[in-house]
């Protein structure tokens, strides 16, 4: 089995910044993509970035030029570097990871989440 688990959430205030960790573990071959996504209250789920295994990334406009994603492939881990932080990007930050297991066997992952809130 594999997990996901989702640090570095917590409080700050707007135009300041955070880094999220997502740190992958369990019988992992390989991992090809990994992303973030974020639901704010009362909002539907919807996708922050999304980064390769070789290090494309992509990015929702809303956060693009304030985020950055990135990856250590050796430890099972992607970040979110959150900067000029806003209140609306108040939410619950998921990470997930398509993971293929020591058993070849490939699907997608998704870890419980961390809360970010940003206070104006």
């Amino acid at each position: 089995q594999v997990q996901l688990v989702e640090s570095g959430g917590g409080l700050v205030q707007a135009g300041g910044s955070l880094r999220l960790s997502c740190a992958a573990s369990g019988s992992i071959f390989s991992i090809n993509g990994m992303g973030w996504h974020r639901q704010a209250p009362g909002k539907q789920r919807e996708l922050v970035a999304t980064i390769t295994s070789f290090g494309r990334t992509n990015y929702a406009d809303s956060v693009k030029g304030r985020f950055t994603i990135s990856r250590d492939n050796a430890k099972n881990t992607v970040y979110l570097q959150m900067n000029a932080l806003k209140p609306e990007d108040t939410a619950v930050y998921y990470c997930n990871g398509e993971v293929t297991t020591i058993m070849r066997v490939s699907r997608s992952y998704w870890g419980q989440g961390t809360q970010v809130t940003v206070s104006s």
